[in-house]
């Protein structure tokens, strides 16, 4: 027997690599900065290695590859030269503005980003507007990603159930949290490979926005949107 049509109640998008085209920007800020110190790094072996992963840990991750720890200040002249990076350079992943447009389901943004981070890419993008008072950054949780808690507290703001939940997810990080959430992940290959995404625990993989509007209406029609276990 074909199980039930199913709601969805809510999509919940990661941001960088998602929705915003940044994490080349402030990988090669990032990259740049350890050079400087005198760290041999490759930006695409770094960007591998932090996709996903809030500040704080990439900043560990870094000090490995370093040898040493960084020295003081390291983070905040980070933020504010990644910031002024993505400000200038910043744009939207491609097909995202029309997948939108397409979208008629109640959407919001979780991110492992800073909120100060996520302004400048929502506002440079045109997405603050339409995700007014529907994003959430690290700082509004205690754990970030992999923790599912930033994608229970977008679920909670909005009285949507978890099991009615779609993630939509670009890297092993989000997808985690997701899964841990009791969601239904979808994982977008921008970056990494569908197969990564696969191993990595995603429910469904696809690698072009345009295709993500007739993947919801499919798991709404056909599917239950996630089983418990």
């Amino acid at each position: 027997m074909n199980p039930s049509p199913h709601p969805i109640d809510l999509v919940i998008f990661d941001c960088d690599g998602v929705l915003v085209d940044s994490e080349g920007i402030t990988g090669r800020v990032f990259a740049d900065m350890l050079r400087e110190l005198g760290a041999d790094v490759d930006d695409h072996d770094l960007s591998g290695r932090c996709v996903g992963r809030s500040t704080a840990d990439s900043l560990t991750i870094a000090a490995d590859l370093l040898g040493r720890p960084l020295p003081p200040g390291f983070d905040s002249r980070y933020g504010e030269r990644s910031r002024a990076a993505l400000a200038q350079q910043v744009t939207l992943v491609a097909g995202v503005g029309s997948m939108l447009d397409a979208i008629d389901l109640p959407c919001a943004i979780a991110s492992n980003g800073l909120r100060v981070k996520m302004a400048i890419t929502l506002q440079v993008t045109g997405l603050l507007p339409r995700f007014d008072g529907r994003w959430f950054g690290i700082d509004d949780v205690e754990h970030g990603k992999p923790a599912p808690d930033i994608y229970l507290l977008a679920a909670k703001t909005f009285g949507a159930r978890p099991e009615h939940c779609v993630v939509v997810e670009d890297s092993p990080t989000g997808i985690a949290a997701g899964r841990a959430a009791g969601m239904t992940v979808l994982g977008y290959a921008g970056g990494l490979s569908l197969e990564r995404l696969v191993e990595a625990g995603a429910d469904y993989v696809f690698d072009d926005m345009a295709h993500l509007p007739a993947l919801l209406d499919a798991l709404r029609r056909i599917a239950p949107v996630a089983s418990a276990g």
